[in-house]
């Protein structure tokens, strides 16, 4: 155990900076300049670090699609293009039972299906939908529950930002990860809107009855509903059906796509200069987070193996007994304790330049080999890392909603309407664990 302590040292040292509440980037740079420093690692580890850093991070054009897709998702909500769409969904599905609750899973899955960006899609379905759930009925948890499970599809349904990282980290073309992704992403929003009228049900009244959307007086044709929800229906296959069928690289999709956005705006004369400019600032921000974390999370993963952090982990999981499966089962399980306390980005960064290795040594006998089977991970490594938005006390979907509503409804009421989202999101992760034939490889 002597031979572990370097490794051991590190972790406890990350997980030291991280619940002091420093910049999680910063914590990682720092852990990673100090072991650097005190370990007996050749100099030339540093130029490998270095090239490393360039090699994943600096010159990797796959990464160049984040900001698009960031802005995407911003300009959409900004806009105004998101909340007409809620609307007029909110309308023609009014005569339907849990009305709202259909209406709020239909955003946040045509969201999810151009952005990929989680923040605007629980933001955006926080202010329009919450107040008009409350007000018809529902409870304050399972209207917090359904708004952030909602938001949090644009994590796993592509053009997710999670999987164009992952892709670059098990080095699969990020258009098969896309592939495979749609049937766990059905299945997720399938059980959502089965649990959303199971809810409808048990209020034994229909939310119609009771609240009339605002615009049902107004009207509304079939071109004007059309109209609303016409950039959606065109974003969907300019950036997803693009990518998914290799038309387009994800990089080039998304640049279209945000062309697009802001052309749709511009036809509907709902363009504005600081609603784009305030937009533009908010990306640069996170695009400046994603890759500082990039960065330092690449020089972490690193120095972590060159001090035996990989030979730890391994030794760790032969201790615990059992074949490949039980490895793999153990590796999900660590993967989903630490989505209680860290953010999938760190998770992902950290830990998948360790995993991929093992898994790829694991005799799983499920017909999978190569990169079918790196695919496969990264779909349970999704899937998994989903349930870290949702589950508290840190899941980031969870400060979103928050923010947004204030002390409208309390932790524990979200904290309470989100644990169904995370069984059902489970139980997705174990059928797919178990029949990976449902993935498109």
């Amino acid at each position: 155990m002597l031979e572990h302590w370097l490794p051991l040292s590190m972790v406890l040292l990350l997980f030291a900076g991280i619940l002091s509440g420093y910049p999680v980037a910063l914590v990682l740079g720092g852990v990673s300049a100090i072991f650097l420093l005190f370990s007996d690692l050749p100099l030339a580890f540093s130029n490998l670090m270095l090239t490393r850093v360039y090699a994943n991070a600096l010159s990797n054009w796959l990464y160049v699609a984040i900001p698009m897709f960031i802005m995407m998702g911003l300009l959409l909500e900004r806009t105004g293009l998101a909340r007409d769409a809620f609307r007029v969904s909110e309308r023609l599905l009014r005569r339907l039972p849990g009305h709202l609750a259909l209406t709020v899973l239909f955003i946040g899955g045509l969201m999810a299906a151009t952005t990929g960006v989680v923040g605007a899609s629980v933001v955006l379905l926080a202010v329009l939908a919450l107040p008009r759930m409350l007000d018809a009925g529902y409870s304050a948890s399972a209207s917090a529950g359904l708004i952030s499970a909602s938001g949090t599809l644009a994590i796993l349904m592509p053009p997710s930002v999670m999987l164009i990282i992952l892709s670059s980290l098990v080095s699969v073309p990020v258009g098969h990860l896309f592939k495979a992704a749609l049937i766990p992403s059905a299945l997720l929003l399938l059980l959502y809107t089965l649990y959303s009228l199971a809810l409808a049900w048990r209020q034994r009244r229909s939310p119609v009855t009771d609240i009339k959307c605002p615009d049902e007086q107004q009207g509304g044709g079939v071109g004007r509903n059309l109209l609303a929800l016409f950039p959606f229906l065109v974003l969907i296959p300019i950036v997803l059906g693009t990518i998914v069928y290799g038309v387009a690289t994800p990089t080039e999709a998304s640049g279209v796509g945000v062309l697009a956005v802001l052309g749709f705006a511009g036809v509907m004369q709902k363009i504005d200069v600081e609603a784009v400019m305030t937009a533009a600032r908010e990306t640069v921000v996170s695009t400046a987070m994603i890759m500082m974390l990039v960065i330092t999370a690449t020089c972490f993963s690193l120095i972590f193996k060159g001090v035996g952090g990989d030979g730890l982990i391994r030794s760790s999981l032969g201790l615990m007994g059992g074949g490949s499966w039980s490895v793999l089962i153990l590796i999900l399980l660590l993967v989903f304790v630490l989505g209680f306390f860290l953010d999938w980005l760190e998770i992902s960064l950290i830990l998948m330049p360790i995993f991929v290795p093992i898994i790829t040594q694991l005799e799983l006998s499920n017909g999978l080999t190569g990169g079918a089977l790196l695919v496969w991970f990264a779909i349970l490594f999704a899937i998994n890392l989903q349930t870290s938005f949702l589950t508290p006390p840190f899941g980031v979907s969870l400060f979103y909603l928050k923010g947004a509503v204030g002390d409208r409804v309390a932790t524990l009421d979200i904290y309470r309407g989100v644990l169904p989202f995370i069984a059902i999101q489970l139980c997705v992760l174990l059928l797919i664990l178990l029949f990976p034939g449902l993935l498109m490889l």
